[in-house]
């Protein structure tokens, strides 16, 4: 089922952001809104839209956060791969975002005193 709902999710992601489906949603409005004379402007024609948008924002907000979540576990494992990598690098880096905010901080910090430092040579 996993794999279903990867293959799905990416698949919709990549249709939904494309410049197709941006002109499909813009359609969609214009006639929405054209037919509102036709509907005298009623609270139905409004609750349309409304519900429309809404239903669909909630679920591509799911899909979307499955794409990303993906896409960023793929990153962190070619990061931690290149770390390994290099023999000058500090194998303490890899999986860092499993780390305590205050680990990050303390290693931010750092290397912002290494760019001023080497800013002032």
């Amino acid at each position: 089922m996993r794999d279903r709902f990867r293959k799905f999710s990416n698949a919709t992601a990549d249709k939904m952001g494309s410049p197709g489906a941006f002109l499909l949603g813009v359609l969609i409005v214009l006639v929405w809104a054209l037919t509102g004379p036709l509907f005298h402007f009623s609270d139905t024609w409004q609750l349309v839209i409304n519900t429309g948008t809404t239903i669909i924002t909630f679920l591509m907000v799911f899909l979307i956060q499955a794409t990303q979540n993906r896409d960023a576990r793929a990153m962190h494992l070619k990061l931690d791969e290149l770390i390994r990598a290099v023999t000058e690098a500090r194998t303490g880096m890899v999986a860092l975002e499993e780390s305590p905010d205050e680990v990050i901080d303390e290693l931010r910090q750092e290397f912002s005193q290494m760019r001023e430092d080497e800013a002032g040579k």
